[in-house]
């Protein structure tokens, strides 16, 4: 530990406060989700109202004794606030209350450890720690003082405190630079997407919308899907076929949640790369959840801070089996493009809805044509099967084969190229394409 304080429990006394209208808001139903998803037992929640925080004790000092008697009748081992608190503040209220006290921050932070399971999602979540505990430290050693000279009390001229402080911004500086290099070698499995010409999809949403469960519904995969918040800290990145488009990347990333700390944000910063490089997002959205408008909101919030704001975007709305009478189906804008679908990934309902919709998104030309394969190109047949472009087959009685296919223009293009078939006898030239008209 950097500090020496009050061994923790999993026990907790839940604190709400709630200020005038124009200041940023916290959900006590939301909080009380956040701390049982950490391991927490919510013993009591107590609210109050202020007009500005404390100063001190960012509450005042009669609900500092409320939450004193709270704690002593309880056995509670912990006090979380739904706010965020200065150290000093934390430090305050530890020394009246006589326990572990943490903020929203300090609790989202705790979250993210446990859920970390690859080596970049464990520097991530220690360098957020880090960032976090770097401004405590100065509470963290108040019984430390200067070190006094005289005969016998000279001391190596640096203070614990400093020591620390020093030991902390080396850690932080060689997470760093390991982050580096996971995101020099993200940045190079990019570029090879790029120049294979595989668009990638994203997953975004509000925790626990069910992005990891859709997931592993369109890829049959078996990603960590729960019902809890930030059950997906590490991102995953699965191929996913898409009938008249062809095979896409999928990226399920981390969660959202209103006011994500901006250092989180920060330290996640090659886990959303993925998000800020997608041709797609998806955003998964729980249709079912009362508050999802203002869920939306915060999603769009966070995607406006990592400059994703303007990537394309399909809003999917998510437990469709948790409405009344409610079938999968698909919303378009008055130009016939997707713009909203509703499935149940749960159940398996509506995942076609979805591959429609990607294709119609990122899809361009379209050929859906028959054609006539002669033996000696064999190459190209097999190619065409590879890419699952095929939609029937027949033979001609000279041995031809006869196929039925759909994909995209470009595509075939390129099946063409890789066999070294002229496309001048599948496709006939578009004569925009040689001549300028006059409008």
């Amino acid at each position: 530990m950097l500090f020496e304080r009050v061994e923790g429990g999993d026990q907790a006394i839940l604190v709400h406060i709630d200020f005038p209208e124009g200041d940023d808001k916290e959900d006590p139903l939301e909080f009380e989700e956040l701390v049982i998803s950490a391991g927490g037992s919510p013993v009591q929640l107590i609210t109050g109202s202020r007009n500005s925080p404390h100063p001190k004790f960012f509450v005042g000092t009669g609900k500092i004794e409320e939450i004193k008697m709270a704690v002593s009748a309880t056995g509670a081992e912990v006090v979380l606030f739904n706010h965020a608190l200065s150290p000093s503040q934390e430090r305050n209220i530890e020394k009246e209350v006589q326990c572990r006290v943490l903020d929203r921050t300090g609790l989202i932070l705790d979250i993210f450890a446990q859920r970390a399971r690859t080596h970049e999602g464990k520097l991530q979540v220690e360098l957020a720690q880090l960032n976090y505990q770097s401004t405590r430290l100065v509470r963290g050693w108040t019984h430390l003082e200067r070190q006094k000279g005289g005969i016998g009390l000279r001391g190596p001229g640096e203070t614990q405190l400093e020591t620390d402080r020093r030991l902390l911004r080396a850690r932080m500086t060689t997470i760093r630079k390991r982050l580096e290099k996971v995101e020099k070698q993200r940045s190079q499995n990019r570029k090879s997407r790029n120049r294979s010409s595989t668009p990638t999809v994203a997953l975004v949403g509000y925790t626990n919308a069910g992005k990891s469960t859709l997931f592993n519904t369109l890829t049959t995969s078996d990603v960590y899907a729960a019902d809890q918040m930030f059950a997906t800290l590490d991102p995953t990145l699965r191929k996913l076929h898409v009938n008249d488009l062809g095979d896409v990347v999928l990226a399920d990333t981390v969660g959202f949640i209103r006011h994500l700390p901006h250092k989180l944000v920060e330290a996640f910063k090659a886990t959303l790369q993925e998000t800020r490089d997608a041709d797609l997002l998806l955003h998964v959205i729980d249709c079912a959840d009362e508050d999802r408008m203002h869920n939306i909101e915060q999603v769009n919030e966070v995607l406006s801070e990592i400059d994703s704001q303007n990537i394309p975007t399909l809003e999917v709305y998510n437990k469709i089996d948790l409405l009344n009478d409610f079938e999968p189906t698909i919303e378009t804008d008055p130009f016939g493009k997707p713009i909203r679908v509703w499935v149940s990934a749960k159940n398996n309902k509506g995942m076609a809805l979805i591959g429609k919709a990607i294709a119609d998104l990122l899809g361009e030309d379209i050929f859906d044509d028959e054609v006539r394969i002669p033996p000696n190109q064999g190459q190209l047949r097999a190619l065409l099967f590879e890419k699952k472009a095929v939609l029937n087959e027949m033979y001609a009685e000279n041995g031809d084969s006869l196929l039925k296919i759909r994909l995209q223009k470009k595509d075939f293009l390129q099946l063409l190229a890789a066999a070294k078939v002229s496309p001048d006898q599948f496709i006939e030239p578009d004569p925009k394409e040689f001549y300028e008209f006059d409008s």
